[in-house]
C-alpha cells in the first residue's frame, strides 16, 4: 500500500512548524491577495519565502493556494504578483479558475498545478479533462462518497487525487444550497430544489432550556410586532424561523455581536475512513483549517499521522482517536458525504459555537530547566493543582495529575489564572519539550488519572 501524504493547513509560519513537528508531510498556505482566506492570511511575500525554505530544508512540501475566481480587474495584476512567488520555488500552486490556469500554464509550463476543491470536481470524466489539460493533482469535491472516490481512482490511475478528511464544511457555494434539504428533504444539489429560500417565514423569539435545547418562548404574543431578526444592532438572542405552511416546524437562527447565523454545518471528521482511502490509493489526505490555532494543527496532524501509519502497517484503526478529536473545539462532527445519510447528519441545527468536549488546551511549554526539570508554561486557559493534565509532544503524549504549581517568582500557587500568565510546574519524566502543548481534562472527562 502506498502511503498517502498528510497535508495540513498553514495559516501562519508558527502553524506550519507545528504541523511538520507533529507529522505532516506537506502544508498549504495562501498567496497574498489571491487565496480564499485573504482576511485571515498571515503570509506576506517575505515570510512565504521563509516558509517554503524551511519546508524544503526539512524534506517537506509547501503548496501555495491561489484559488480565487477573479473578476477582470485582478487578471491585470495576477501574473505580475505571481512571478515573485514562483521564484520562491513552491512545490505546487492550488488553483481553481480555468482562465488563470491557462495563463499560468502558458508562462510556466512545468509548474505543478493542483486543482482546487472550488472547481467542484464530482466525477471521473472531469478528472480526465483536467488530466489532459496538464493538471498534476485534483482535489475532489467534498460531496463525493467513498465509492465514488474509489471509482475515480480506478478510472484515473495516473492522476494524483486529494480529498478532505477533517475540518469545516461549507453550506453553500453559488447554487449549492442545503436549505431545501433541511426544510422538506429535497436535495438541491440533485436537481430537486423547492426554492425554500423564497418562501415566507415567521420569526419567533426563543430561549435555551435547562437541558440545552432551543424552544420558543411560551408566552409569545401573536399580536405583538414580529422580532427583528438581522435588523438594527445585533444582540445575544435566539430566534426560530417557521415556514408559514409548517406550524411547529422550527429552524433556529442565532444572533450575537458578530451577526446572524441561519445554518451551521457540522465539521468533517473522516479519520475512521483513512484506512479505506489509503487502500484505494488516494494520494493526499487534507485537513482544513488555515484560520485555526497551532494547537488545532498539531492535534489533527498527530491523530491523522498515527492513523495513516497504522493503515499502511496493517494495524487496525484506533477508535480512541475519535475521542481525541472530540476534544478539539468543534460544531459537532459528521463524516460528510463519504457515506449516505439523512440530511440532518450534515448540519448542526442547534448552535454555531465551537465546543470542546472532554479536554481544554491550557498552555504551551516555552522552556524546561535542565537542572530541576521544571517546565515554564505560557498559560492559555486556567488550570489548577489537582487537575489531570496531558502533555502532548511530537514524541508522544503523557498524562499526569498536577501536584505542584509555581508563579514566575517561584512562589507556590494553587492555580494558573489564565491567558497572559507564565507558571512553572515540576515534571518527573524526560521528554523533548520542543513544540510541547498542555491540556487539562474537564470535569466531565472519563479519563481521570488517580
Amino acid at each position: 500500500m502506498r502511503k498517502p501524504e498528510l497535508l495540513s493547513p498553514a495559516g501562519t509560519l508558527r502553524n506550519m512548524k507545528y504541523a511538520f513537528a507533529y507529522g505532516a508531510d506537506a502544508v498549504y498556505a495562501g498567496q497574498p491577495r489571491y487565496s480564499l482566506r485573504v482576511r485571515n492570511n498571515d503570509f506576506t511575500h517575505a515570510n512565504l519565502e521563509e516558509g517554503i525554505n524551511i519546508a524544503h530544508q526539512m524534506g517537506k512540501k509547501f503548496f501555495v493556494a491561489s484559488n480565487i475566481l477573479p473578476h477582470n480587474s485582478k487578471l491585470t495584476t495576477y501574473m505580475r504578483d505571481l512571478d515573485p512567488v514562483i521564484e520562491m520555488g513552491p512545490d505546487a500552486m492550488i488553483m481553481s479558475d480555468p482562465g488563470l490556469i491557462m495563463m499560468v500554464k502558458d508562462k510556466y509550463p512545468d509548474l505543478p498545478i493542483h486543482l482546487s476543491v472550488q472547481a467542484n470536481t464530482m466525477n471521473w470524466a472531469t478528472v480526465q479533462f483536467w488530466e489532459r489539460a496538464g493538471i498534476e493533482r485534483v482535489i475532489l469535491s467534498r460531496e463525493l462518497s467513498l465509492d465514488e472516490v474509489e471509482e475515480i481512482r480506478q478510472r484515473c490511475p495516473d492522476m494524483e487525487l486529494e480529498v478532505f478528511v477533517h475540518g469545516s464544511l461549507c453550506i453553500a457555494y453559488s447554487g449549492r444550497c442545503l436549505l431545501s434539504g433541511y426544510i422538506n428533504h429535497r436535495d438541491p444539489n440533485q436537481g430537486t430544489c423547492t426554492n425554500a429560500c423564497r418562501w415566507k417565514y415567521d420569526t419567533h423569539e426563543a430561549k435555551e432550556t435547562d437541558n440545552g435545547d432551543v424552544a420558543p418562548v411560551q408566552d409569545f404574543d401573536p399580536t405583538a410586532q414580529e422580532p427583528a431578526l438581522g435588523q438594527g444592532k445585533p444582540s445575544d438572542k435566539i430566534f426560530l424561523l417557521q415556514e408559514q405552511t409548517r406550524p411547529g416546524d422550527y429552524m433556529p437562527a442565532f444572533e450575537d455581536e458578530h451577526g446572524t447565523y441561519i445554518m451551521n454545518s457540522k465539521d468533517l471528521r473522516a479519520i475512521q475512513h483513512v484506512h479505506r482511502l489509503a487502500a484505494m490509493g488516494v494520494d493526499s489526505l487534507k485537513i482544513e483549517g488555515r484560520t485555526k490555532s497551532h494547537y488545532y494543527v498539531a492535534r489533527t496532524a498527530q491523530a491523522y499521522r498515527q492513523t495513516i501509519d497504522d493503515a499502511v502497517a496493517g494495524r487496525p484503526f484506533d477508535r480512541g482517536l475519535m475521542d481525541v478529536l472530540e476534544n478539539l473545539a468543534n460544531r459537532g462532527y459528521t463524516e460528510g458525504f463519504y457515506r449516505r445519510h439523512v440530511h440532518d447528519e450534515y448540519q448542526n441545527y442547534e448552535t454555531g459555537n465551537s465546543v470542546g468536549v472532554h479536554q481544554q488546551f491550557v498552555g504551551e511549554v516555552v522552556e524546561q530547566d535542565s537542572a530541576s526539570g521544571k517546565l515554564t508554561i505560557d498559560v492559555k486557559n486556567r488550570f489548577e493543582v489537582g487537575d489531570t493534565l496531558e502533555l502532548m509532544t511530537p514524541a508522544g503524549n503523557r498524562r499526569f495529575k498536577l501536584s505542584e504549581l509555581y508563579n514566575k517568582k517561584g512562589a507556590r500557587i494553587e492555580a494558573a489564572p489564565g491567558s497572559g500568565h507564565r507558571v512553572t510546574l515540576p515534571l518527573d519524566f524526560d521528554t523533548d519539550m520542543q513544540f510541547a502543548l498542555l491540556m487539562r481534562d474537564l470535569p466531565n472527562s472519563p479519563r481521570k488519572v488517580a
